[in-house]
């Protein structure tokens, strides 16, 4: 059986040091937040679709790795990023695309991943790109992003399934300017 989210998440939180994490909308970043917030974390607040072109800025604007959180329904609403980020390929961005066949943040309705391959979608744009049905073969795709020198995909499914989380209780500028904080020596 497929994982839920929350462990895919524990999972990139228990092997990230100081990498940034971008997090989708909704759901995803509340999860993170629960799980551990940090001043590394960008929680997206209002902008589906759009957590990939977030991360893809900072892979190309830092030296740490970025590691992007996002869903199959955000992907499939912006196919354009996966366009970008295989054009520029940043060696330090690692995208993780939680492919639940939902969406979750909106109460679970399903995604056109019940008939679309995510991972030949990206592979399509030449992307290296991966397919997880275990939470052991994500963690061991993860980690083996994090130590390699290039641009990364991983498809991770699970289930449909949100946990109970509190709101985040940082304000968009709050989350903007401590991040921003966090990130300042990173710069290239």
């Amino acid at each position: 059986m497929y994982p839920k989210r929350i462990d895919i998440i524990k999972k990139i939180v228990e092997n990230v040091k100081d990498d940034i994490i971008v997090s989708n909308i909704g759901f995803p970043s509340k999860e993170l937040y629960k799980i551990k917030d940090r001043e590394r974390n960008f929680y997206m607040l209002g902008s589906m679709g759009l957590a990939s072109s977030i991360g893809l800025g900072l892979a190309l604007n830092v030296k740490d790795k970025v590691v992007v959180i996002d869903g199959d329904g955000s992907i499939l609403m912006n196919m354009g990023s996966l366009s970008t980020i295989s054009y520029l390929s940043p060696k330090n961005l690692i995208l993780v695309v939680v492919d639940n066949s939902a969406y979750g943040s909106t109460g679970n309705q399903k995604t056109h991943t019940t008939k679309i391959d995510l991972e030949k979608v990206a592979r399509g744009f030449n992307l290296d790109a991966t397919t997880t049905k275990t939470l052991e073969e994500f963690e061991r795709e993860f980690k083996k992003a994090l130590k390699e020198d290039k641009c990364k995909v991983i498809i991770a499914k699970a289930i449909p399934y949100n946990e109970k989380c509190e709101n985040i209780k940082l304000s968009p500028i709050m989350i903007k300017e401590r991040f921003m904080e966090a990130i300042k020596d990173s710069s290239i």
